[in-house]
């Protein structure tokens, strides 16, 4: 537990360092047991050029080789050029095989029978278009989509739900971005990549810390402490956080819990589905 302080706003020292040799070992593992459970073909993997879908795609290829992971990148109009170099970049240097595919024509047609009228729905449809794609190719690969959404992320409920929060397996969903940084530096992700700043690259100039208002490394000290190690709302003052910020913060998590579980079921029978009925999602693939 990181030594409290007594000062307001002072530095918060948390240490939310990793063995990135170890946890990419028991990641591959994780990949590679649940490919080996459910027979599945191909990993899908949306590649962004950015630092969560270029570790995923590394990892995967440390569990199930080269040959056995799909990169499909997804251009809208508006995405950066960089974007697509860096997911071409990253898919070389690994020795995938990728797919380009433009989402514009998909995504302009929708808006144009079904008119969007503000930029946040519109990056909702793309990213949910982006997930249509990626799942139809995994139909066809007999493949799995693996996740690329860190925990930092899914704890703020930072992203779409059945878009870039869909997958069938998700590897990094227990790192937070702080940590993801540190296993992007042990895999040797090029540094153009790992310096670059988070964006789901859906809105012409936007970035992760400038929708949420502070940085993950910022953010990350307060939910390790909050959701890892229980502190308490008066804990965290003390360790110095504002209270406005720590209440945004735990409305956010607490506000997009929905996104992280599956749809609730009213719950009639003996054995429901997610309240008894909860088996893993492999249950049904392991004879």
């Amino acid at each position: 537990m990181p030594e409290k302080s007594n000062q307001s706003k002072s530095p918060v020292v948390v240490d939310l360092s990793i063995d990135a040799e170890i946890v990419a070992k028991i990641l591959t593992g994780f990949i590679k047991d649940c490919f080996d459970k459910t027979k599945s073909k191909k990993a899908v993997i949306g590649l962004s050029g950015g630092l969560d879908s270029s570790i995923v795609a590394s990892l995967a290829v440390r569990g199930i080789g080269a040959q056995k992971v799909l990169g499909v990148i997804l251009p809208y109009k508006l995405s950066a050029k960089e974007s697509r170099n860096d997911a071409e970049t990253i898919a070389n240097l690994l020795g995938i095989q990728i797919e380009i595919i433009e989402v514009t024509p998909m995504v302009d047609a929708f808006v144009e029978n079904f008119p969007v009228d503000n930029s946040e729905r519109i990056a909702n449809v793309i990213a949910r278009q982006r997930m249509i794609v990626l799942y139809d190719i995994s139909a066809r690969e007999s493949g799995l989509v693996l996740g690329t959404s860190n925990k930092s992320e899914l704890m703020l409920g930072y992203g779409t739900i059945f878009g870039d929060l869909a997958s069938a397996i998700n590897p990094v969903g227990d790192l937070y971005k702080t940590q993801m940084r540190q296993l992007a530096e042990f895999l040797e992700i090029p540094a153009t990549i790992r310096s670059k700043s988070p964006t789901a690259d859906l809105i012409e100039g936007q970035t992760d810390e400038s929708d949420l208002g502070f940085t993950y490394d910022e953010v990350d000290r307060l939910l390790y402490l909050w959701v890892d190690k229980r502190c308490s709302e008066s804990d965290l003052e003390d360790y110095g956080f504002e209270s406005d910020y720590i209440r945004d913060v735990i409305m956010r998590v607490r506000r997009n819990h929905f996104k992280r579980i599956p749809p609730l079921i009213g719950k009639i029978s003996a054995r429901t589905v997610g309240h008894e009925f909860r088996y893993p999602w492999d249950w049904s693939t392991t004879n």
